[in-house]
């Protein structure tokens, strides 16, 4: 997708669509750094968007693993299933807040690891700690999930889930993000 189709549907939808441009690669690699996406069994990602963080995850990822990706927007989500294909790819148009569901139907008990480019900041708290709540719920004992947003807004939602939530910042993002690792 270009970045003036990316551009548009952040006018049209800012309350999903968190940025005026597409994540970058700098922003993928600080994300994934320490997410063990290798080891998982169970990937899920929230908020693809034009699927720069899922290109890298699926280079990462075991060739048995599973891999959910949620994609609410509709331009997005065409646009994605043009490009993933395959039995490790369960491409999925709905809320983050159903991935229990959707680990059940596909026969899935827990994740390993959540990848969410969501912008909680954009959404109400009661949204924004649901989702966050139904990751810890979904995430396996040692699970990962790592959040990036472009406030340190989310950080007090985050702590209502987890534990510890050690924050970074990818400072070669336009514009820059702070990317927040929590440990169930």
């Amino acid at each position: 997708m270009k970045k003036r189709n990316f551009f548009k549907q952040f006018i049209q939808e800012n309350k999903m669509v968190g940025s005026v441009i597409p994540s970058s690669r700098f922003l993928a690699k600080k994300m994934l750094k320490d997410a063990s996406i290798e080891q998982a069994k169970v990937v899920v990602e929230f908020g693809p968007g034009t699927g720069i963080i899922t290109r890298k995850i699926l280079q990462r990822l075991a060739p048995d693993a599973h891999f959910m990706v949620f994609e609410l927007n509709n331009d997005f989500f065409k646009e994605l299933q043009k490009e993933l294909i395959g039995p490790r790819v369960i491409l999925i148009n709905d809320t983050a807040q159903k991935l229990p569901h959707y680990l059940k139907e596909n026969n899935l008990k827990e994740a390993q690891v959540i990848i969410s480019s969501l912008p909680l900041a954009n959404f109400n708290i009661r949204t924004a700690y649901d989702i966050v709540k139904t990751s810890y719920e979904c995430l396996e004992k040692e699970g990962v999930y790592v959040q990036f947003q472009y406030t340190l807004q989310a950080k007090k939602i985050l702590l209502k889930c987890f534990s510890n939530a050690q924050i970074k910042i990818a400072a070669l993002n336009v514009p820059p993000a702070f990317v927040y690792n929590c440990k169930k």
